[in-house]
């Protein structure tokens, strides 16, 4: 790797800060709308305002200005969104100070880890637990259903969320589920596109009633298995809690470095910001 990698032990991998920030750019110019503003990518959804899935993040080695930012914060309140970001930090460390100064202040900071196909270890098969790729839409409505559920109903289960999983699938991504007695899903997780060598991992949730039975560690397997079989050669995932980091873990995922969530709450930011 470069002189940017972040090295770790024999147990771990190395992974570029600035391979991660790529990826992030790129993946968001695969959205259904795209705005370039400066040194920044703001990737739209227009079916919702969900500030999770309308969001900006720099490129790497981004140094925005004042005016730069502020600008930023103009193209989000003109279509109504909240000013969001997320990135790692490492790959653009003047872009913190900058949003900082202009009112940003932090959500989230989240641990990403990253599985090579040197690390991935399947967990040992277990007897009526088949991870499948979805085919139809009720699958794929299923599917959507399922994760509203896992992630106690922080979106709701909606046509475009099952059309938005297909997109996945069908663009060179991922979708994996294990499917419960009822034929429907117990739990299911996806994967995106590969750029720049590497791809995430997302939204990888199981329904209450199925956790403890290993489907979240049978989906994330699966879901590298594809990707590496596409010739990506690493995954990248985020971690909600010590409980998940074991999941992954145990499935080859190593640390990798750490992913910064900001946002400008109403109120805050504007020309009085710009430097």
């Amino acid at each position: 790797m470069g002189n940017n990698a972040q090295h770790v032990d024999a147990q771990h991998v190395d992974v570029q800060h600035t391979d991660v920030q790529a990826f992030a750019v790129s993946n968001l110019r695969r959205r259904p709308a795209v705005v370039d503003v400066a040194s920044f990518v703001l990737g739209l959804d227009p079916s919702t305002t969900s500030p999770y899935l309308n969001y900006a993040t720099p490129e790497p080695g981004a140094r925005p200005s004042g005016d730069d930012v502020a600008a930023l914060i103009e193209a989000f309140r003109a279509r109504g969104l909240k000013p969001r970001l997320e990135f790692a930090p490492d790959a653009a460390p003047e872009v913190e100070p900058a949003l900082r100064a202009a009112g940003f202040t932090t959500e989230a900071v989240h641990t990403y880890l990253v599985c090579t196909p040197a690390t991935l270890t399947p967990p040992p098969s277990r007897t009526g637990l088949l991870v499948e790729t979805p085919g139809t839409d009720a699958d794929y409505a299923a599917i959507d259903a399922a994760l509203s559920e896992a992630f106690d109903s922080a979106f709701a289960a909606s046509e475009e969320g099952a059309a938005r999983l297909r997109r996945i699938q069908e663009s060179g991504g991922a979708v994996r589920f294990v499917r419960d007695s009822d034929g429907g899903c117990a739990g299911a997780g996806t994967c995106s596109a590969p750029a720049v060598g590497t791809s995430e991992l997302a939204g990888v949730g199981t329904r209450p009633a199925f956790r403890g039975r290993g489907v979240a560690g049978s989906v994330t397997a699966a879901l590298a298995e594809a990707l590496f079989a596409g010739g990506a050669r690493s995954v990248w995932l985020e971690y909600s809690g010590e409980g998940s980091r074991q999941v992954y873990e145990r499935v080859g995922f190593r640390p990798g470095g750490t992913r910064l969530y900001m946002a400008l709450e109403d109120g805050h930011g504007g020309a009085a910001n710009r430097s």
